[in-house]
């Protein structure tokens, strides 16, 4: 305890030396944890966005310079968007409408890559929804979601959990 008090005293130090010298230590700091917040949640995903465009999506929001940084894309923008949501109204319930937001700032052209994808609403269909890989006629299917009819009453009883403060 007393080392990281330690620590914590000097960290103080420095950002007292830092913000004397014109640095916006805050800012910057919650710039660099955000960015590699989006980023690391996106490769979770498989997905790699450029941390340039991230950052730069970030400190728009933050209303911070971003002098030299280069515009986002509309994917990164509503990864973005959703983290912001996500982070400044952490104490608003989760519900359908927020996720379907959150989806639909993601996908905001209604599809996913040259595909048609249904945004701000649950599946719906017969068609199974599967995580496949492989050549065809040789793929292999890693995963099965539920069927469409049952993703309704999953949800709200996931929507639940979160929102129950246990």
């Amino acid at each position: 305890m007393t080392l990281l008090s330690e620590v914590r005293n000097l960290e103080g130090k420095i950002q007292g030396m830092m913000s004397g010298l014109g640095f916006d230590v805050q800012s910057s700091t919650s710039l660099d944890v955000m960015t590699e917040d989006v980023l690391r949640s996106s490769e979770i995903e498989g997905v790699i966005l450029n941390s340039d465009r991230v950052r730069s999506s970030i400190a728009r929001h933050l209303g911070i310079e971003t002098v030299g940084l280069p515009f986002p894309d509309h994917y990164t923008e509503g990864v973005v968007q959703v983290m912001m949501d996500a982070v400044r109204n952490n104490n608003r319930p989760l519900s359908c409408e927020r996720l379907f937001n959150w989806h639909a700032a993601i996908f905001p052209t209604g599809r996913s890559g040259i595909y048609p994808i249904q945004v701000g609403a649950y599946r719906t269909g017969d068609e199974p929804m599967q995580i496949v890989s492989g050549a065809m006629g040789k793929e292999k299917v890693h995963y099965e979601a539920p069927p469409s009819e049952a993703v309704p009453a999953m949800m709200k009883e996931f929507i639940d959990w979160i929102n129950t403060e246990t």
